[in-house]
């Protein structure tokens, strides 16, 4: 029997220790119960604030950082339970793109070298080499005559696609890109944006992207995830998802999108508070002490997850009070 997914998340738990006054140790939860899939071919998007678990999720995914439960599976089988071989091939097919382009390049490697070492590794000919690496840098739109030079000669956006050219120069199965655009200017990340749109029209490449901005997401992505406080409050189809959610956070979140249609004026009408401590996860729903609607059960149960509609999930014990009945054929 084939495995339908590419790479598959079952139960991930992630704590971090943080050191306290008087040598006290206590623990951060970034990632809490985290199940997800990714097809083969599909874009999955990451989305919630900053400290919901994103990154570090990531990170797992890509094999960079240890859960402390769960297991990622890549084509069915852990991680944990690759051999050596095995796991040199899903370092190779498992590439990330970085927030940070030049803290993820060799400032004393050439740009040419840096994009082609995956291909020295994997012991491709010299010449092929040198049109393979032409191809490469014309796909993300970078001359060919710049190989000689250094990171440090590069704009921001030039280094980004210095990063996504090397990720595909090891023919990967699945790009992860964490807050790929971030720290660009709009036009940068408009030309950012249309080559990852690219590189999904022309193979079955697979992505998983994480990123703050909704509707970045909502343009690239075939499903979307929202996580608050480590966990997965919403899953869905990324156009249905915007319209019609089934949770309180992601309407908050859509309803913060500057010039967007939405029924509510700002994310301020949704949202009280700040964001809690991930040091301190409240009971119950961990949204509710944000909730404008939470009741009684919210701050003493943990609402299960819900299928709503095929592949739209939520995990709100008032979802169909505030958003319709469950509408699952």
């Amino acid at each position: 029997m084939n495995e339908p997914n590419l790479l598959r998340a079952v139960d991930l738990r992630k704590t971090f220790k943080v050191s306290g006054q008087n040598h006290s140790n206590r623990f951060l939860t970034a990632l809490d119960q985290v199940s997800l899939h990714i097809s083969t071919g599909e874009t999955l998007g990451i989305a919630g604030e900053s400290g919901c678990g994103k990154s570090t999720l990531a990170k797992i995914m890509a094999g960079l950082l240890l859960p402390d439960s769960g297991e990622v599976l890549y084509k069915g089988t852990p991680l944990s339970q690759l051999g050596m071989s095995e796991q040199k091939m899903f370092r190779q097919k498992t590439q990330m793109i970085f927030q940070d382009p030049f803290s993820s390049l060799n400032p004393r490697m050439r740009v040419g070298d840096s994009i082609s070492e995956p291909l020295v590794i994997s012991g491709v000919p010299s010449q092929l080499q040198r049109m393979e690496l032409a191809r490469i840098m014309a796909a993300v739109g970078l001359p060919y005559d710049t190989t000689n030079r250094f990171p440090d000669e590069f704009s921001g956006g030039q280094r980004q696609r210095i990063g996504i050219a090397r990720a595909l120069a090891a023919s990967p199965d699945i790009l992860i890109a964490d807050e790929p655009v971030s720290s660009l200017d709009i036009s940068i990340q408009a030309q950012i944006i249309n080559i990852l749109l690219q590189m999904k029209l022309d193979s079955a490449l697979s992505m998983m992207i994480v990123s703050h901005n909704l509707l970045i997401l909502r343009h690239i992505c075939d499903r979307i995830i929202i996580m608050y406080l480590g966990a997965i409050v919403e899953c869905g189809p990324a156009l249905e998802l915007f319209s019609r959610c089934r949770h309180p956070y992601t309407e908050a979140l859509i309803a913060a999108i500057p010039g967007l249609n939405t029924s509510a004026a700002s994310k301020g009408e949704l949202l009280q508070d700040d964001l809690p401590s991930a040091l301190s996860i409240p009971a119950g729903c961990r949204f509710h002490p944000r909730c404008r609607h939470a009741i009684d059960l919210c701050r003493s149960e943990v609402p299960k997850m819900s299928e709503y509609s095929a592949g739209h999930t939520a995990a709100c014990h008032l979802s169909e009070a505030l958003y319709g009945s469950n509408y699952l054929s």
